[in-house]
């Protein structure tokens, strides 16, 4: 897996570069204790890191130096990088002809106190329980922290914040000002001190990360931890005696010549490859040995195996959920290739305890069963506790599993709600109000000239406003000891359920509060006998709907097209929707009558109108009501168009055992306009 990079920041105070001499520029230099050695808070880490200085790999001595870890934003170069007294201490020049770098200068001539920050890769952490003590960098530690074993360094970048304002470096206009130069000997033993064994890990280039501000290191423990001393003592780490810049370019370029020789005799001209990457990448000779070695090995057969216990995805993990829990239509939200291999698998079905240990594995736990569960829950619900593994976030898991049943819940309640309202998109929870545009917007004769009049439009408002509402569910420690799946999904299809439950209740509640919107006034109400559900009740409403007019006194021009009736009359409804004819067999013996209401309105049935629970409920009432998105008498509103709930799932709290979940719904319900539907009380 690719390693993660890790961003630490430390102090730097920088001194401009003079004026050119003789004719030849002169660059500033600059050296800084990148890393004290010390003990730090990171974010993203649930404890403090401290970087083992033993482990970190150099690829060379010549890394980059950049502006807010931006490769398009180079500042210079470091041409001496080692390790001494337990701390990291790194030396160079601001070589580039960049906008930045000049900038870089110039402020620091002003007086702006620049920082620095400096990122790598891990490649292998150790995590040091509570209590336990290590020695690390010449100092004892005491857990918990975690401590960064093994790391590839990667570029140094001036940043204007960085986490630790005790530690500082100098920057000067040349190397016989400032006495920076390092022996070329003590170079390269330090450098060989901090590589890694590893020829593969050293070899790998850390990704370079964001530039990281006070103590906001990035997601990984590694290596680049705040620390520099001050600048007054920094003279007191300039190697004794100093050589000069003549002498140490020949000591350097002599070493460099010797080891590159001894390359190329234990290459024997055999491993081309290793000869050109050892010298390319500054590898010392016990290194370019150890890897001839190794690749001298003999080779065993190939040997096909089945995937690593954490070679899983987090789709196949969450297809392998759904598959057990029997979701319907699980083609119509997975791939068939992660259902086939979830499939294969999982052939029993996967358990709770198999999902959260599969998530653990993939972030890094090495426990083999679920024994210490509080721990298998870090690892699961902690993306990238240990470096260098391909982390699944089983919040994630679980969240999109348990909204597939949260939806098949909230589906399975009555929604004729949604057949009858108009529904509109909001974007926060303030009112909202509308306006229905009214008046003298016919079209006028154009005159003689082709002038245009212009037209008067009245306004009526409407509003709503959405709500949330939600619930909090657990999964408990039962539950996951019992490897219960099911709790999983049955919570969600509850919290689902609850969700269109309440989604009913408030919807209901107030179409039925309708006593001042169907009115006599309004032209919308009708009592009396000749009002119960039948040819001549349908008829009477029908005409009192069309007799609607605007605020003008004309008619408003919309269609009724909706009968909405309690369940009593669910069969008369049906029956005058679908019947060529009606026959009524009284002591009159009435003939057949032929239905002329036929095809004519759709018939909506909900449970809620005849409902005892609900104020304004009836058995008898029933309504003629306009297709909703002529002239709505109801609106629900959605916050970001979001008709069905949201579930999202997280560890609980330190003082509940378990796994959480919260069902939330963001919605409101308003009535409109009056003269988009007509109430017929069913009876005198």
């Amino acid at each position: 897996m690719k390693p993660k990079a890790l961003q630490l920041t430390c102090a730097l105070s920088l001194e401009a570069a003079e004026e050119p001499a003789n004719g030849k520029p002169m660059l500033p230099r600059f050296r800084m204790i990148a890393y004290s050695g010390g003990v730090m808070r990171v974010a993203a880490w649930r404890y403090p890191v401290i970087v083992d200085l033993a482990g970190l790999a150099i690829p060379s001595q010549n890394r980059p130096i950049r502006f807010g870890h931006d490769a398009t934003l180079g500042v210079g170069h470091t041409d001496v990088i080692r390790v001494e007294g337990g701390q990291l201490v790194a030396a160079g020049v601001v070589s580039r002809d960049t906008q930045i770098a000049r900038e870089v200068v110039q402020s620091s001539r002003n007086g702006f106190p620049w920082q620095a920050s400096i990122g790598a890769a891990v490649e292998e952490a150790e995590f040091l329980k509570p209590d336990q003590k290590a020695v690390v960098n010449g100092q004892e530690v005491t857990g918990p922290l975690n401590i960064v074993r093994k790391a590839t360094l990667g570029e140094i970048s001036f940043v204007d914040l960085g986490a630790d304002n005790k530690t500082s470096a100098s920057v000067a206009a040349t190397a016989k000002e400032t006495d920076i130069a390092m022996d070329p000997e003590d170079q390269t033993t330090e450098t060989q001190s901090a590589q890694t064994p590893n020829p593969a890990q050293a070899a790998t280039p850390p990704a370079p990360a964001s530039a990281a501000t006070a103590p906001q290191p990035a997601a990984n423990p590694t290596a680049s931890v705040p620390g520099t001393v001050p600048a007054a003592s920094a003279a007191e780490h300039q190697p004794t005696p100093k050589p000069s810049p003549v002498e140490a370019m020949r000591a350097e370029a002599a070493a460099e010549a010797t080891r590159i020789a001894g390359i190329r005799r234990l290459c024997k001209g055999d491993q081309t490859e290793i000869e050109a990457q050892a010298i390319r990448e500054g590898w010392d000779l016990t290194r370019c040995e150890l890897e001839i070695l190794r690749v001298s090995r003999p080779k065993a057969p190939t040997v096909h195996t089945a995937p690593p216990s954490n070679g899983v995805s987090a789709s196949m993990l969450e297809a392998a959920c759904a598959l057990t829990a029997r979701l319907d239509d699980a083609e119509k939200f997975y791939d068939e290739s992660d259902l086939d291999a979830a499939s294969k698998r999982f052939r029993g079905g996967i358990g709770l305890q198999e999902l959260l240990m599969e998530v653990a594995w993939a972030n890094g736990y090495t426990g083999r069963n679920f024994r210490d569960s509080r721990e298998v829950l870090r690892f699961a619900f902690c993306r990238g506790i240990q470096a260098g593994f391909s982390s699944i976030d089983v919040g994630g898991i679980l969240s999109n599993v348990a909204n597939k049943f949260l939806l098949d819940g909230f589906y399975s309640v009555e929604r004729t709600w949604r057949n009858i309202c108009a529904v509109r998109n909001v974007t926060d929870f303030k009112t909202v109000t509308s306006y229905r545009l009214t008046g003298k917007d016919q079209y006028e004769l154009v005159a003689p000239g082709g002038e245009l009049k212009h037209g008067t439009l009245g306004e009526e408002k409407y509003s709503n406003k959405a709500d949330t509402y939600g619930l909090m569910l657990a999964i408990d420690r039962r539950d996951v000891i019992n490897d219960d799946l099911g709790a999983l999904t049955a919570a969600p299809r509850r919290s689902g359920r609850g969700s269109g439950l309440k989604l009913n209740d408030v919807f209901w509640k107030t179409f039925l509060d309708n006593g001042a919107f169907f009115t006599a006034g309004n032209k919308n109400y009708l009592t009396g006998a000749d009002t119960a559900l039948g040819i001549d009740g349908l008829t009477k409403a029908e005409v009192a709907f069309m007799e609607q007019v605007d605020t003008d006194g004309k008619p408003i021009g919309i269609m009724p097209s909706v009968v909405l009736v309690p369940p009593a009359l669910s069969a008369i409804a049906t029956q005058l929707n679908k019947s060529l004819e009606l026959r009524d067999t009284n002591t009159n013996t009435r003939y057949p009558v032929a239905n002329p209401h036929q095809g004519k309105f759709r018939t909506e049935v909900s449970r809620y109108l005849s409902n005892s629970k609900f104020p304004g409920n009836s058995g008898k009432a029933w309504y003629l009501l306009a297709d909703a998105n002529d002239l709505p008498v109801i609106e629900v509103a959605f916050l970001n168009g979001q008709e069905s709930p949201t579930i999202e799932t997280a560890e609980a709290d330190f003082n509940v055992l378990g796994i959480q979940l919260r069902g939330y719904h963001d919605f409101g319900v308003a009535l409109q306009d009056a003269r988009g539907g007509v109430k017929a009380k069913g009876e005198a």
